[in-house]
């Protein structure tokens, strides 16, 4: 199962708020609120907000989780025919320097897919955000249940 005893102790004393860690070269970046919407399969988000602590921009551009066989940065827009359309992101995201870059349902949020098992509200999930002078930093998110827009989170092409 994906939550740990160990990963409540970790999200525990974090609040359970997602915290950066590693090296300090980890671009000063963290990841506060992190959250991942509940799902029985296929794929799901991964939201929060990513916070950079230095004077420098961080640009976040890959993502991996033993909760999915891959991760992708996406970003959500209106499409031609006045849907919402989700697209990968292949710049990656950019958190300006001593800012912030949101993750939210209908915006920019990083994707889980192919779900190695179901996700239950109250679960923990663990991912490794690597920015692009490849530093990572860990993340923590709270598995929640969210109805929203009711996003279906699916990739425009299938």
């Amino acid at each position: 199962m994906i939550a740990t005893s160990l990963l409540a102790a970790l999200a525990l004393g974090a609040g359970l708020a997602a915290c950066g860690s590693g090296d300090d070269a980890g671009g000063g970046l963290a990841v506060t609120d992190a959250w991942v919407k509940a799902t029985d399969e296929g794929m799901t988000g991964l939201f929060g907000t990513l916070v950079n602590e230095t004077g420098e921009d961080v640009l976040v551009v890959a993502g991996t989780s033993a909760a999915a066989a891959r991760v992708e940065l996406h970003t959500t827009a209106m499409g031609e025919d006045g849907s919402m359309v989700m697209t990968p992101v292949e710049d990656g995201f950019t958190v300006p320097a001593n800012g912030e870059h949101e993750l939210a349902p209908g915006g920019d949020h990083i994707m889980l897919m192919e779900l190695t098992a179901p996700l239950e509200p109250g679960d923990e999930v663990e991912l490794t955000l690597e920015t692009a002078d490849v530093t990572t930093v860990d993340v923590v998110a709270v598995v929640r249940t969210f109805a929203g827009g009711q996003e279906e989170y699916e990739p425009a092409d299938g």
